[in-house]
C-alpha cells in the first residue's frame, strides 16, 4: 500500500523515526472526550498501538505504532463514535484548545470552542494553508497560553451576559519564541468567525510555504497584518449565533471540590488505564473526561458523585495521587521517542528529574521539550528544559537548556548546553 506521508498529515498522522511505523493523533475540541469515545481509544490501542495512549499539550490523544495497514481500520473504529482528525496535523487549522473548562462559566467557552472547531474542522478553504494554524480560547491571560497561538480569544468580561473577545495573533514558540500581540479588542461573539477567516485568508495568501503567522508579521509588520485582516470582507462580518443543544457538554463545576484531577506521569496511559477512567467518569462526571494541556485528566464530578468512592475508585485503579510522578506537574513532548526531530528521551529525562526535585522544586511547573521545536511549552512552565543539541564526535549525548519564567511573558534562559547530569545538578539546587 503506497501511502503519501504529506497527504496524511491532514488525517493527523505522521510517520514515525522508526520505519514502517506511524503516529495517530486525535482531535478533541477543548480536550473534550466522552467516556465511550475513550473507551474505544482504549480498544484501538490494546490491538493497534502497543498498548499505549499518550496524552498532548493540546489537549488531544496520539497512538503511536501504527502500521499502514491498520491507519484505515483505526479511522473507521475512531470515526464510529464521532472522533474525526482531519486537520489535526498539515497545513490546517488544528483542534482548538481551552485550559479554562474548570470554571463555573465554563460553558460559555466550550460553546465558542465547538463553534470554530465545527467551522474549520474539514473545511477546504482553510486545508492548503503554508503550514499550521493553531487556534486557542481562554478565560484569561495568566497562564501565557494565549501568547503562543497563531489566534487566540479572551473574554473582554468573562462575566457579561454577551460575551465579546480580545483577538491575539502571531504567536509561536520553536526555534524563534514569539508572543502574540493584541490585533483587535472588543469583538462580538458573533463576528468571531469571520475574524478568525480574515486572519487565516491574509496568512494562506501572504506567507511562504513552511512558514508560521508570526514570520508573516516579521517581514511585514504588526500595523501591516492589521490593516490587511480588517480590509478582508468577513473581518466585519456579523453571523447569527443560535443557542446549540450540543454546544456543552462538560459539567459545570458546582464546587472547586467537585474537580478531580488524575496525574498522568508524561502524559502516557495505559489502555486499560484509560478504559478505567472512562468507566469513573460514566459514573461520577456525566460521562466527560478532559484532557488538560498538562497532560493531566480532569473529572467534573456531578452533584450526586460521592468524593470518597469516587477517590476510591481512582486508587483501585493505580491513581492513589500520593506519589511524586502523579503530583509533580511535568508536561513533555510525547512522542518526542518515536518524532523524526526528536533529540531526547523525554519520559526518562522526566522520571529522573522528579527525583531529584527538593521541597521547593515539587511546587513549581516543569516542561521538557525534547527538540527546540517546543511542544511541551518550556517557556510557560515555572522551569523550562529543551534538549537544544547533541554532542559533537560518536556520543550524540543530548545538551540541554534551562529555562526559568517569573513573570507574564515567556520564560528566559539561565543556562546551556548542560549535560545530563549538570541539567540534574542545577534541578536539585532549585529552591
Amino acid at each position: 500500500m503506497a501511502i503519501d506521508p504529506q497527504k496524511l498529515r491532514l488525517e493527523g498522522i505522521y510517520p514515525q523515526r522508526q520505519g514502517d511505523f506511524y503516529m495517530q493523533r486525535i482531535k478533541l475540541p477543548a480536550g473534550v472526550i466522552s467516556a465511550l469515545q475513550a473507551r474505544r481509544v482504549a480498544e484501538i490501542a490494546g490491538r493497534y498501538a502497543r498498548g499505549t495512549v499518550h496524552l498532548t499539550t493540546r489537549g488531544s490523544m496520539e497512538l503511536h505504532w501504527l502500521t499502514a495497514e491498520t491507519l484505515p481500520v483505526v479511522a473507521r473504529e475512531m470515526a464510529s463514535v464521532g472522533l474525526i482528525s482531519r486537520g489535526a496535523c498539515g497545513g490546517a487549522v488544528r483542534g482548538v484548545v481551552c485550559g479554562s473548562l474548570d470554571l463555573a462559566v465554563s460553558t460559555k467557552l466550550e460553546g465558542v470552542v465547538r463553534l470554530i472547531h465545527s467551522h474549520f474542522s474539514g473545511n477546504p478553504r482553510f486545508e492548503s494553508l503554508p503550514k499550521k494554524f493553531k487556534i486557542a480560547v481562554e478565560a484569561d491571560i495568566a497562564s501565557g497560553r494565549h501568547l503562543i497561538q497563531d489566534l487566540a480569544l479572551v473574554p473582554v468580561d468573562l462575566a457579561a451576559d454577551e460575551l465579546s473577545f480580545n483577538v491575539w495573533v502571531a504567536g509561536g514558540l520553536g526555534r524563534q519564541p514569539t508572543p502574540a500581540f493584541l490585533l483587535a479588542g472588543d469583538i462580538p461573539l458573533d463576528r468571531v468567525i469571520g475574524m478568525v477567516e480574515a486572519v487565516v485568508r491574509v496568512y494562506a495568501a501572504h506567507t511562504p510555504a513552511g512558514k508560521r503567522l508570526k514570520h508573516l508579521v516579521a517581514e511585514i509588520g504588526q500595523d501591516e497584518l492589521r490593516r490587511l485582516v480588517l480590509a478582508e470582507p468577513s473581518a466585519g462580518e456579523a453571523l447569527p449565533t443560535v443557542a446549540s443543544l450540543s454546544s456543552s457538554l462538560v459539567p459545570t463545576l458546582s464546587s472547586p471540590e467537585r474537580r478531580v484531577e488524575v496525574g498522568v506521569f508524561a502524559g502516557e496511559l495505559a489502555g486499560s488505564e484509560l478504559a478505567a477512567l472512562a468507566e469513573i467518569a460514566d459514573k461520577w462526571a456525566g460521562g466527560i473526561l478532559l484532557v488538560t494541556g498538562n497532560q493531566n485528566i480532569v473529572l467534573h464530578l456531578t452533584p450526586a458523585a460521592e468524593l470518597d468512592r469516587v477517590r476510591e475508585e481512582l486508587a483501585y485503579a493505580g491513581f492513589t495521587g500520593t506519589s511524586r510522578r502523579e503530583r509533580v506537574l511535568c508536561r513533555v513532548c510525547p512522542g518526542s521517542h518515536e518524532c523524526l526531530v526528536g533529540l531526547g528521551a523525554t519520559r526518562e529525562i522526566a522520571a529522573e528529574l522528579v527525583e531529584k526535585l527538593g521541597p521547593a522544586g515539587v511546587k513549581l511547573t516543569w516542561a521538557i521539550s525534547g527538540c527546540p521545536n517546543s511542544c511541551a511549552q518550556p517557556q510557560l512552565a515555572d522551569a523550562g528544559i529543551i534538549v537544544s543539541r547533541l554532542q559533537p564526535g560518536e556520543a550524540k549525548a543530548p545538551l540541554f537548556d534551562l529555562y526559568r519564567r517569573s513573570g507574564d511573558g515567556f520564560g528566559e534562559r539561565t543556562a546551556e548546553r548542560l549535560t545530563l547530569a549538570e541539567l540534574m545538578q542545577q534541578v536539585g539546587e532549585i529552591g
